[in-house]
């Protein structure tokens, strides 16, 4: 009994102490601020040997407490009390709220954010919008019907006329379908990039496809368009190359364009197609066509005058990435610099080290040495070894075995390092107007304390109107640190949610300590009533390649205990929509948050079915009444 007089003298005291914390929460948040204080104050303390003792005797282990904290430790304590003869039974003992309660609560808070849930679907699906969903009405529409309940528009991407565009489309969508989705906007955010890279030729690849044989099976297509007037190619292509307009109205089909690239190889391209936008050839052997590459046309077996001969355009030189291993010594320094290579001797000795821009100066003010830095998605890891005014020496600790490519506009991420970087950025600003007028949900990229928050918050308040609902996005590990006084910050507007962003977490965090990270934000939420959006590489690669891996049903199924899961874009995110909302279905009747509900098994149901098929062989079927039914 002593533990419970302690766990209960803790929630006591945290509620006081924190009596200014609760002063301004949004009065339909005031309950769930209480149980969210009650929580954390019980898993202040390791209660694994109480859990142990409670099972023993087969009382509650408070491992389903999150939802309402305070009854579920009333509970065990009057039943203890009553063992030990110390109190009788007494109905209505308990003033606080009970399982259901809490339920009910997230339950509302998820629907004024996700509006009315699917029916047999516990989660809501939001979807990523790509830029075409700004001039294809037909995508957000199939989207809708197949099971989108929220758009969510990157604002780092496209600007405010490709965003209304894609909302009208939504809209329009919602009239025709009877239906209604949501519409999250995601500020871009301070996000630390890698710099410009050293440009490298002006030259493109051209080449056909082969089999395992060398045997080509396909050639490659080359669109030509004039530079004067670009066309981009109206299908995908090999390469694309402006030439000179009045050349290209010389070309007809069945005339052959000769060149010689920039091997030596001399090169005949057929035209198989011309138009007004342009004109198509097709190559039956690689070549490297750079800027300046004479043209000359073939018609009928002899080359056409020379005053017919052009030359290609101006192409867009190639970005030449890093190329980085384990060992190697990078040197980080302002984006006004262009990253390059590590220069080396005839004998590969390096004599100046490799480097590369950031996109963020406070980053040389606020990095220490020790601190570990991971660059592009976490695919190459390092340690800063010495830090200068204006750049950062960097040891490679880790990439793949054969090393990795670091090009420009990839993320740097430094969990080490606490950066003094605005949460909200200018261009964000200027974004919140639009989405103010425009969204349902907000969400703030890169938050890292309660006073970002407030700051979200005040800059909506003063655009006046319906406020859009404020989702804080989880992924830096001083925002999964500060994730409580964060949320209390959040539950002083009327709607908030939270956002696993589990790409960047993942790198900041530690890929080995993400599912324990992530596990602890779906508790700490569940305490507060505030629904969850499970984010990031949700069936990526069905979405990009149209077939998913194993793991990632296994993890699109597990996102059934967030709120909502969210998906990426890709070419085949219809039939990814369309998946996950027959996964989420399935698991909707086997598993909420921690609780596995326990429907009638289908193997259970296909066992007693093969029984009574065996046993119908010697006595009669059993009687309709008593009859296995099929589980659904």
């Amino acid at each position: 009994m002593s533990e419970f007089e302690a766990i209960h003298h803790d929630m006591d005291r945290l509620i006081a102490d924190s009596a200014d914390l609760l002063q301004d929460v949004d009065s339909g948040n005031a309950m769930s601020a209480r149980n969210l204080l009650h929580y954390l104050a019980l898993r202040s303390r390791d209660l694994r040997p109480l859990q142990t003792r409670l099972a023993a005797v087969g009382l509650s282990s408070l491992g389903r407490a999150e939802s309402n904290v305070l009854a579920a430790v009333d509970a065990v304590t009057l039943v203890l009390r009553q063992l030990a003869g110390t109190q009788r039974c007494e109905t209505g003992a308990i003033e606080a709220i009970d399982a259901a309660a809490g339920q009910r609560l997230l339950d509302l808070h998820t629907d004024a954010i996700f509006g009315p849930r699917r029916s047999s679907r516990g989660a809501a699906i939001m979807v990523t919008m790509p830029t075409e969903a700004a001039s294809d009405f037909t995508l957000v529409d199939h989207l809708l019907r197949e099971g989108m309940d929220c758009m969510r528009i990157n604002c780092a991407h496209d600007g405010p006329d490709e965003w209304a565009r894609m909302i009208e489309h939504l809209r329009r969508a919602e009239a025709r379908r009877n239906l209604s989705c949501r519409v999250l906007m995601d500020l871009a955010g301070p996000k630390i990039r890698t710099g410009s890279v050293e440009p490298g030729p002006s030259v493109v690849k051209v080449k056909p496809e082969r089999d395992m044989l060398g045997r080509i099976t396909a050639p490659a297509r080359v669109w030509l368009y004039a530079e004067e007037a670009p066309r981009p190619s109206p299908t995908p292509s090999a390469a694309s190359l402006p030439v000179p307009g009045p050349w290209l109205r010389h070309l007809a089909c069945g005339d052959v364009v000769c060149l010689t690239d920039a091997r030596g190889a001399n090169r005949r391209l057929p035209v198989i197609v011309t138009d007004r936008e342009g004109c198509w050839l097709e190559s039956g052997g690689t070549c490297y066509i750079e800027s300046g590459t004479p043209l000359a046309i073939e018609r009928g077996g002899a080359r056409v005058g020379t005053a017919h001969e052009g030359a290609v355009g101006e192409l867009p030189p190639r970005e030449i990435p890093l190329m980085l291993a384990t060992g190697d010594q990078l040197v980080v320094t302002p984006s006004t610099i262009h990253g390059r290579s590590a220069i080396r001797d005839a004998r590969g000795r390096v004599l100046t080290p490799a480097t590369i821009g950031c996109t963020a100066d406070e980053v040389f003010k606020d990095v220490r040495p020790g601190d570990r830095i991971w660059l592009d998605d976490g695919k190459i890891g390092g340690l800063v070894d010495r830090c200068e005014p204006d750049r950062l020496h960097v040891r490679i600790t880790r990439t793949r075995a054969r090393g990795a490519r670091l090009g420009a506009e990839k993320g740097i991420n430094l969990p080490d390092t606490l950066l003094h970087l605005p949460a909200i950025t200018d261009k964000d600003r200027h974004d919140l107007e639009f989405i103010a007028h425009h969204a349902d949900m907000v969400a703030l990229s890169f938050v890292n304390s309660a006073a970002d928050v407030r700051e979200l918050r005040s800059l909506l308040s003063s655009y006046g109107g319906r406020q859009p609902a404020i989702v804080l996005k989880i992924e830096t590990v001083r925002g999964f640190t500060n994730l409580p006084s964060m949320l209390l910050e959040a539950m002083k507007s009327p709607r908030c949610a939270v956002m696993i962003a589990r790409g960047d977490l993942a790198v900041e965090c530690g890929f080995e300590r993400l599912a324990e990270a992530q596990e602890e934000i779906l508790w700490l939420c569940e305490a507060a009533h505030v629904p969850v959006i499970w984010a990031t590489q949700v069936l990526e690669t069905l979405a990009k390649e149209g077939m998913p891996s194993r793991a990632e049903v296994t993890d699109a199924a597990m996102a059934h205990r967030a709120e909502c899961v969210m998906l990426n874009k890709g070419p085949y995110i219809v039939e990814a929509v369309k998946a996950l909302d027959d996964i989420l279905r399935r698991m909707h009747g086997h598993q909420t948050k921690k609780r596995s509900m326990l429907r009638e098994l289908q193997l259970v149901s296909s066992f007693r079915k093969a029984r009574a098929a065996r046993d119908s062989k010697t006595r009669p079927l059993p009687s309709p009444a008593i009859a296995v039914r099929d589980s659904t």
